[in-house]
Protein backbone atom coordinates (compact mmCIF):
# COMPACT_ATOMS: atom_id res chain seq x y z
CA UNK A 1 0.00 0.00 0.00
CA UNK A 2 1.33 3.22 -0.88
CA UNK A 3 2.24 5.88 1.59
CA UNK A 4 -0.30 9.09 2.06
CA UNK A 5 1.74 11.79 2.51
CA UNK A 6 1.02 14.00 5.47
CA UNK A 7 2.17 17.62 5.02
CA UNK A 8 1.51 20.20 7.35
CA UNK A 9 2.16 24.49 7.21
CA UNK A 10 2.92 26.34 10.44
CA UNK A 11 1.70 29.67 9.69
CA UNK A 12 2.10 32.42 12.51
CA UNK A 13 -0.78 34.38 13.32
CA UNK A 14 -0.27 38.36 12.74
CA UNK A 15 3.82 37.04 14.07
CA UNK A 16 4.83 40.95 13.56
CA UNK A 17 2.34 42.37 15.66
CA UNK A 18 2.85 39.47 18.16
CA UNK A 19 6.69 40.57 18.07
CA UNK A 20 5.77 43.92 18.28
CA UNK A 21 3.61 43.48 21.56
CA UNK A 22 6.26 41.63 23.43
CA UNK A 23 8.74 44.04 22.38
CA UNK A 24 6.86 46.83 24.21
CA UNK A 25 4.19 45.39 26.53
CA UNK A 26 3.28 48.81 27.87
CA UNK A 27 2.89 50.42 24.49
CA UNK A 28 2.16 48.63 22.00
CA UNK A 29 1.09 45.26 24.28
CA UNK A 30 -1.65 47.30 25.02
CA UNK A 31 -3.13 48.62 21.94
CA UNK A 32 -5.57 46.28 20.37
CA UNK A 33 -5.23 48.52 17.10
CA UNK A 34 -1.42 48.30 15.94
CA UNK A 35 0.34 49.35 12.78
CA UNK A 36 3.76 47.40 11.96
CA UNK A 37 5.81 48.86 9.64
CA UNK A 38 6.96 52.67 10.72
CA UNK A 39 5.65 56.18 12.13
CA UNK A 40 1.90 56.79 11.07
CA UNK A 41 4.09 60.02 9.23
CA UNK A 42 6.44 57.68 7.42
CA UNK A 43 6.05 57.24 4.03
CA UNK A 44 7.12 53.38 3.60
CA UNK A 45 4.42 50.42 3.55
CA UNK A 46 2.14 48.34 6.48
CA UNK A 47 4.52 45.51 7.05
CA UNK A 48 1.50 43.42 9.28
CA UNK A 49 -1.68 44.94 11.04
CA UNK A 50 -3.64 43.19 14.10
CA UNK A 51 -6.85 41.95 13.06
CA UNK A 52 -8.72 44.75 14.51
CA UNK A 53 -6.95 47.13 12.37
CA UNK A 54 -7.85 45.02 9.13
CA UNK A 55 -11.26 45.36 9.61
CA UNK A 56 -11.05 49.12 8.61
CA UNK A 57 -9.56 48.03 5.60
CA UNK A 58 -5.46 47.88 6.20
CA UNK A 59 -3.75 45.82 4.37
CA UNK A 60 -0.26 44.68 4.32
CA UNK A 61 1.91 46.64 1.78
CA UNK A 62 -0.33 49.38 1.84
CA UNK A 63 0.88 53.00 2.02
CA UNK A 64 0.92 53.97 6.03
CA UNK A 65 -0.39 57.71 5.09
CA UNK A 66 -3.20 55.37 3.42
CA UNK A 67 -3.72 52.82 6.39
CA UNK A 68 -3.09 55.95 8.86
CA UNK A 69 -6.65 57.48 7.36
CA UNK A 70 -8.51 54.26 7.24
CA UNK A 71 -7.74 54.24 10.83
CA UNK A 72 -6.27 57.12 12.53
CA UNK A 73 -6.67 55.83 16.08
CA UNK A 74 -3.93 53.18 15.37
CA UNK A 75 -0.64 53.19 17.08
CA UNK A 76 2.28 52.61 14.50
CA UNK A 77 5.50 50.83 15.27
CA UNK A 78 8.67 50.22 13.68
CA UNK A 79 9.46 46.66 12.44
CA UNK A 80 10.79 44.67 15.03
CA UNK A 81 13.21 42.86 12.68
CA UNK A 82 15.82 41.27 14.78
CA UNK A 83 13.85 40.04 17.17
CA UNK A 84 11.55 39.01 14.27
CA UNK A 85 14.76 37.01 13.10
CA UNK A 86 15.04 35.62 16.71
CA UNK A 87 11.75 34.29 17.31
CA UNK A 88 11.71 32.59 13.43
CA UNK A 89 14.78 30.58 14.29
CA UNK A 90 13.20 29.77 17.85
CA UNK A 91 9.81 28.24 16.45
CA UNK A 92 11.98 26.23 13.33
CA UNK A 93 14.11 24.56 16.55
CA UNK A 94 10.83 23.74 17.97
CA UNK A 95 9.07 22.48 14.77
CA UNK A 96 11.99 20.05 14.08
CA UNK A 97 11.11 18.36 17.42
CA UNK A 98 8.33 17.33 16.04
CA UNK A 99 8.94 16.14 12.41
CA UNK A 100 11.81 14.65 10.44
CA UNK A 101 11.54 17.33 7.71
CA UNK A 102 10.76 21.01 8.06
CA UNK A 103 10.93 23.57 5.25
CA UNK A 104 11.36 27.35 6.28
CA UNK A 105 9.19 29.16 3.40
CA UNK A 106 9.32 32.20 5.05
CA UNK A 107 10.47 33.97 8.38
CA UNK A 108 7.00 32.88 9.94
CA UNK A 109 5.76 30.19 7.50
CA UNK A 110 7.77 26.11 7.83
CA UNK A 111 6.35 22.78 6.05
CA UNK A 112 6.11 19.91 8.09
CA UNK A 113 6.38 16.13 6.33
CA UNK A 114 5.20 13.72 9.00
CA UNK A 115 4.28 11.25 5.98
CA UNK A 116 5.23 7.96 7.62
CA UNK A 117 5.62 8.71 11.16
CA UNK A 118 2.15 7.16 12.14
CA UNK A 119 3.86 4.69 14.09
CA UNK A 120 6.10 7.31 16.18
CA UNK A 121 2.53 9.08 17.31
CA UNK A 122 1.06 5.75 17.74
CA UNK A 123 -1.62 6.14 15.25
CA UNK A 124 -2.93 9.74 16.82
CA UNK A 125 -4.94 11.63 14.19
CA UNK A 126 -2.72 14.32 12.37
CA UNK A 127 -5.13 17.22 13.78
CA UNK A 128 -4.40 16.07 17.19
CA UNK A 129 -0.73 15.80 16.15
CA UNK A 130 -0.87 19.18 15.03
CA UNK A 131 -2.70 20.75 17.78
CA UNK A 132 -0.23 19.51 20.30
CA UNK A 133 2.91 21.11 18.18
CA UNK A 134 0.75 24.11 18.19
CA UNK A 135 0.71 24.28 22.05
CA UNK A 136 3.94 23.36 21.94
CA UNK A 137 5.11 26.24 19.97
CA UNK A 138 3.12 28.74 21.68
CA UNK A 139 5.10 27.44 24.92
CA UNK A 140 8.38 27.68 23.61
CA UNK A 141 7.98 30.81 21.57
CA UNK A 142 5.26 32.86 22.75
CA UNK A 143 3.54 32.84 19.42
CA UNK A 144 0.32 31.67 18.16
CA UNK A 145 0.72 29.62 15.04
CA UNK A 146 -2.18 28.46 12.89
CA UNK A 147 -1.53 24.77 11.04
CA UNK A 148 -3.22 23.65 7.94
CA UNK A 149 -2.43 20.24 6.79
CA UNK A 150 -2.89 17.68 3.85
CA UNK A 151 -1.50 15.77 1.27
CA UNK A 152 0.21 18.32 -0.44
CA UNK A 153 1.54 21.31 -0.11
CA UNK A 154 -1.40 23.44 -1.27
CA UNK A 155 -4.14 21.96 0.32
CA UNK A 156 -1.96 22.55 3.92
CA UNK A 157 -1.70 26.34 2.90
CA UNK A 158 -5.13 26.96 2.32
CA UNK A 159 -5.92 24.73 5.40
CA UNK A 160 -3.58 26.91 7.36
CA UNK A 161 -5.72 30.01 6.31
CA UNK A 162 -8.59 28.59 7.06
CA UNK A 163 -7.35 27.62 10.61
CA UNK A 164 -6.61 31.54 11.32
CA UNK A 165 -8.69 32.25 14.31
CA UNK A 166 -9.65 35.89 13.47
CA UNK A 167 -12.63 37.28 14.76
CA UNK A 168 -16.25 36.60 12.86
CA UNK A 169 -14.53 33.55 11.74
CA UNK A 170 -14.78 29.68 13.34
CA UNK A 171 -10.96 29.23 12.65
CA UNK A 172 -9.62 27.14 15.91
CA UNK A 173 -5.85 27.15 14.86
CA UNK A 174 -6.17 23.87 13.28
CA UNK A 175 -8.05 22.58 10.07
CA UNK A 176 -6.70 19.07 8.53
CA UNK A 177 -8.15 18.03 5.28
CA UNK A 178 -8.63 14.40 4.92
CA UNK A 179 -6.90 12.44 1.99
CA UNK A 180 -9.53 11.76 -1.17
CA UNK A 181 -11.73 15.72 -0.12
CA UNK A 182 -8.87 17.55 -1.56
CA UNK A 183 -10.73 18.08 -4.23
CA UNK A 184 -14.23 19.01 -2.32
CA UNK A 185 -12.16 21.23 0.56
CA UNK A 186 -10.69 23.64 -3.08
CA UNK A 187 -14.39 23.81 -4.43
CA UNK A 188 -15.30 26.11 -1.38
CA UNK A 189 -12.45 28.63 -2.68
CA UNK A 190 -12.08 31.43 -4.68
CA UNK A 191 -9.29 31.41 -7.77
CA UNK A 192 -7.99 34.01 -6.02
CA UNK A 193 -7.11 32.46 -2.77
CA UNK A 194 -5.14 29.37 -5.03
CA UNK A 195 -1.27 30.69 -4.62
CA UNK A 196 -0.18 31.57 -8.16
CA UNK A 197 -3.76 33.35 -9.24
CA UNK A 198 -2.43 36.50 -9.56
CA UNK A 199 -4.57 40.10 -10.35
CA UNK A 200 -3.92 39.53 -13.80
CA UNK A 201 -4.87 35.98 -13.86
CA UNK A 202 -7.70 36.70 -12.12
CA UNK A 203 -9.20 39.26 -14.81
CA UNK A 204 -8.15 36.93 -17.52
CA UNK A 205 -10.41 34.13 -15.70
CA UNK A 206 -13.26 37.15 -14.79
CA UNK A 207 -13.82 38.01 -18.61
CA UNK A 208 -15.07 34.21 -18.52
CA UNK A 209 -17.35 34.53 -15.72
CA UNK A 210 -15.07 32.76 -13.37
CA UNK A 211 -14.41 33.65 -9.51
CA UNK A 212 -14.93 30.58 -7.71
CA UNK A 213 -13.32 27.42 -7.92
CA UNK A 214 -16.29 25.54 -7.76
CA UNK A 215 -17.30 27.42 -11.22
CA UNK A 216 -13.78 26.67 -12.92
CA UNK A 217 -14.20 22.85 -12.10
CA UNK A 218 -16.77 22.72 -15.16
CA UNK A 219 -13.87 24.30 -17.51
CA UNK A 220 -12.19 21.44 -19.76
CA UNK A 221 -8.59 21.25 -19.45
CA UNK A 222 -8.40 21.89 -23.21
CA UNK A 223 -10.65 25.34 -22.69
CA UNK A 224 -7.93 26.51 -20.08
CA UNK A 225 -4.84 25.88 -22.16
CA UNK A 226 -6.81 27.48 -25.16
CA UNK A 227 -7.40 30.42 -22.98
CA UNK A 228 -4.26 30.98 -20.71
CA UNK A 229 -1.45 28.86 -22.69
CA UNK A 230 -0.92 25.24 -22.46
CA UNK A 231 1.48 25.57 -19.18
CA UNK A 232 -0.80 27.83 -17.22
CA UNK A 233 -4.38 26.09 -18.88
CA UNK A 234 -2.93 22.44 -17.57
CA UNK A 235 -1.20 24.28 -14.02
CA UNK A 236 -4.52 25.56 -13.17
CA UNK A 237 -6.38 23.02 -14.18
CA UNK A 238 -4.64 20.64 -11.93
CA UNK A 239 -4.46 23.11 -8.93
CA UNK A 240 -8.47 23.51 -8.76
CA UNK A 241 -8.77 19.81 -8.16
CA UNK A 242 -6.66 19.79 -5.12
CA UNK A 243 -3.73 18.48 -7.11
CA UNK A 244 0.10 19.73 -6.57
CA UNK A 245 3.27 18.44 -5.55
CA UNK A 246 4.13 17.57 -1.80
CA UNK A 247 8.01 17.58 -1.81
CA UNK A 248 9.11 19.23 1.69
CA UNK A 249 12.98 20.45 1.28
CA UNK A 250 14.74 20.49 4.46
CA UNK A 251 16.85 23.47 5.27
CA UNK A 252 15.95 25.03 1.75
CA UNK A 253 18.00 28.26 0.92
CA UNK A 254 16.58 31.28 0.21
CA UNK A 255 16.14 32.30 -3.64
CA UNK A 256 17.04 35.85 -3.06
CA UNK A 257 17.66 38.45 0.09
CA UNK A 258 16.72 42.34 -0.57
CA UNK A 259 17.05 44.88 1.71
CA UNK A 260 15.39 48.88 0.99
CA UNK A 261 14.52 51.78 2.75
CA UNK A 262 11.87 54.72 1.59
CA UNK A 263 13.35 58.01 2.92
CA UNK A 264 11.24 60.51 5.21
CA UNK A 265 11.38 63.17 2.42
CA UNK A 266 12.56 63.00 -1.25
CA UNK A 267 16.85 62.77 -1.91
CA UNK A 268 17.68 64.55 -4.59
CA UNK A 269 21.48 64.09 -3.98
CA UNK A 270 23.29 60.87 -5.30
CA UNK A 271 25.93 61.53 -2.36
CA UNK A 272 23.26 60.75 0.49
CA UNK A 273 21.46 58.17 -1.45
CA UNK A 274 25.38 55.74 -2.45
CA UNK A 275 25.58 56.06 1.74
CA UNK A 276 22.26 54.60 2.50
CA UNK A 277 22.80 51.94 0.01
CA UNK A 278 25.92 51.25 1.76
CA UNK A 279 24.49 50.95 5.24
CA UNK A 280 22.03 48.77 3.48
CA UNK A 281 24.43 46.50 1.50
CA UNK A 282 26.68 45.72 5.07
CA UNK A 283 23.12 44.77 6.70
CA UNK A 284 22.59 42.18 3.57
CA UNK A 285 26.18 41.78 3.59
CA UNK A 286 26.07 39.95 6.90
CA UNK A 287 22.68 38.47 6.34
CA UNK A 288 24.32 36.98 3.42
CA UNK A 289 27.29 35.36 5.30
CA UNK A 290 25.23 34.12 8.14
CA UNK A 291 23.72 32.12 5.79
CA UNK A 292 27.06 30.78 4.32
CA UNK A 293 25.76 31.43 0.66
CA UNK A 294 27.85 34.09 -2.06
CA UNK A 295 25.37 35.57 -4.93
CA UNK A 296 25.93 35.55 -8.51
CA UNK A 297 23.23 38.78 -8.91
CA UNK A 298 22.91 41.87 -7.76
CA UNK A 299 19.58 44.11 -8.13
CA UNK A 300 19.57 47.43 -7.70
CA UNK A 301 15.59 49.06 -7.01
CA UNK A 302 14.64 52.62 -7.18
CA UNK A 303 11.87 54.58 -6.80
CA UNK A 304 11.72 57.88 -7.83
CA UNK A 305 9.52 60.95 -6.48
CA UNK A 306 6.85 60.73 -8.67
CA UNK A 307 6.69 56.68 -7.38
CA UNK A 308 8.04 55.34 -10.97
CA UNK A 309 9.80 52.10 -9.56
CA UNK A 310 12.93 51.25 -11.77
CA UNK A 311 14.98 48.23 -11.41
CA UNK A 312 18.67 47.14 -13.26
CA UNK A 313 20.54 43.87 -12.09
CA UNK A 314 23.74 42.55 -13.24
CA UNK A 315 25.32 38.98 -13.25
CA UNK A 316 29.05 38.47 -11.92
CA UNK A 317 31.39 35.88 -13.51
CA UNK A 318 31.97 34.36 -9.81
CA UNK A 319 29.81 34.71 -6.73
CA UNK A 320 30.47 37.26 -4.80
CA UNK A 321 29.95 37.98 -0.62
CA UNK A 322 31.89 40.32 0.55
CA UNK A 323 30.52 44.42 1.48
CA UNK A 324 33.19 46.09 -0.87
CA UNK A 325 32.26 44.06 -4.07
CA UNK A 326 28.27 43.74 -3.31
CA UNK A 327 28.53 47.87 -3.16
CA UNK A 328 31.04 48.15 -5.92
CA UNK A 329 28.61 46.55 -7.96
CA UNK A 330 25.27 47.97 -6.38
CA UNK A 331 26.25 51.53 -6.91
CA UNK A 332 27.15 50.67 -10.63
CA UNK A 333 24.17 50.17 -11.13
CA UNK A 334 22.40 52.96 -9.19
CA UNK A 335 24.96 55.49 -11.23
CA UNK A 336 23.26 53.97 -14.04
CA UNK A 337 19.54 53.93 -13.53
CA UNK A 338 20.03 57.51 -12.09
CA UNK A 339 22.14 58.97 -15.49
CA UNK A 340 18.89 57.53 -17.44
CA UNK A 341 16.68 59.80 -14.99
CA UNK A 342 18.09 62.05 -12.95
CA UNK A 343 15.57 62.58 -10.31
CA UNK A 344 14.75 62.54 -6.23
CA UNK A 345 14.54 59.44 -4.99
CA UNK A 346 12.09 58.36 -2.67
CA UNK A 347 13.24 54.57 -1.97
CA UNK A 348 16.28 52.46 -2.26
CA UNK A 349 17.19 48.66 -2.75
CA UNK A 350 19.44 46.46 -3.25
CA UNK A 351 18.99 42.18 -3.31
CA UNK A 352 21.13 39.66 -4.13
CA UNK A 353 20.00 36.17 -6.19
CA UNK A 354 21.52 33.29 -7.71
CA UNK A 355 22.96 31.71 -4.70
CA UNK A 356 25.59 29.38 -4.64
CA UNK A 357 27.17 27.82 -1.45
CA UNK A 358 30.32 30.24 0.60
CA UNK A 359 33.72 28.54 -0.77
CA UNK A 360 36.39 28.33 1.61
CA UNK A 361 39.01 31.19 2.39
CA UNK A 362 41.19 28.67 0.51
CA UNK A 363 39.72 27.72 -2.13
CA UNK A 364 38.34 32.10 -2.59
CA UNK A 365 42.35 32.46 -2.29
CA UNK A 366 42.98 30.60 -5.44
CA UNK A 367 40.17 32.41 -7.15
CA UNK A 368 41.36 35.87 -6.53
CA UNK A 369 44.15 35.16 -9.18
CA UNK A 370 42.32 33.28 -11.40
CA UNK A 371 41.79 36.59 -13.80
CA UNK A 372 39.81 39.31 -14.06
CA UNK A 373 36.40 37.72 -13.54
CA UNK A 374 37.44 37.05 -10.08
CA UNK A 375 39.04 40.31 -9.11
CA UNK A 376 35.83 42.12 -7.94
CA UNK A 377 36.98 40.59 -4.22
CA UNK A 378 39.94 39.86 -2.59
CA UNK A 379 41.26 37.98 0.38
CA UNK A 380 42.02 40.98 2.18
CA UNK A 381 38.02 42.04 1.95
CA UNK A 382 37.09 38.82 2.87
CA UNK A 383 39.25 38.87 5.75
CA UNK A 384 37.49 42.13 6.69
CA UNK A 385 34.09 41.25 6.27
CA UNK A 386 34.45 38.20 8.68
CA UNK A 387 36.15 40.17 11.02
CA UNK A 388 33.35 43.31 11.10
CA UNK A 389 30.54 40.07 11.21
CA UNK A 390 33.11 38.52 14.13
CA UNK A 391 32.47 42.47 16.29
CA UNK A 392 28.68 42.94 15.41
CA UNK A 393 27.31 39.70 16.49
CA UNK A 394 29.23 40.52 19.84
CA UNK A 395 28.37 43.56 20.79
CA UNK A 396 25.48 44.30 18.22
CA UNK A 397 24.80 45.23 14.72
CA UNK A 398 25.85 48.56 14.51
CA UNK A 399 29.24 48.30 16.44
CA UNK A 400 31.06 48.88 13.24
CA UNK A 401 30.21 50.29 10.20
CA UNK A 402 31.79 52.08 7.51
CA UNK A 403 32.75 55.77 7.80
CA UNK A 404 30.75 56.85 5.47
CA UNK A 405 27.14 55.76 7.25
CA UNK A 406 28.58 56.64 11.10
CA UNK A 407 29.56 60.17 9.80
CA UNK A 408 26.18 61.08 8.21
CA UNK A 409 22.89 62.08 9.56
CA UNK A 410 19.93 59.76 9.49
CA UNK A 411 17.29 60.47 6.76
CA UNK A 412 15.23 57.24 7.40
CA UNK A 413 11.78 57.61 7.71
CA UNK A 414 10.90 57.18 11.93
Amino acid sequence: MATVPRILLADCDAMFVAVARMEDPEGAGRSPLLVVGGSATSRGVVCSASYEVRAFGVRSGMAIATAARLCPDAMFVPVPRQSCGQKGRELAETLALWAPVVEAASIDEFYLDLTGTEMVYRGESLADTSLRIRQAAHRATGLTVSIGGGTNRLVAKLAAERAKPRPGTDGTGVLVVPPGEEGEFLATHRLADIPGVGPRLQATLGRYGLEWVNDALRVEQRDFEAWLGPRTGSWLHERIRGRAGSSVEPDAEPKSMSREETFARDIPDAETIEAELLRLTTRLGAELRANRLAARCVTIKLRDVDFKTRQASRTVAEPIDTDRAIYSVGRELYRSLRSRRNVPARLIGIGLSRFEPLLSAAQLSFLADAGPAAALETPRDRAVSKAVDRINQRFGQDAVQPARVTGRPSRRQP
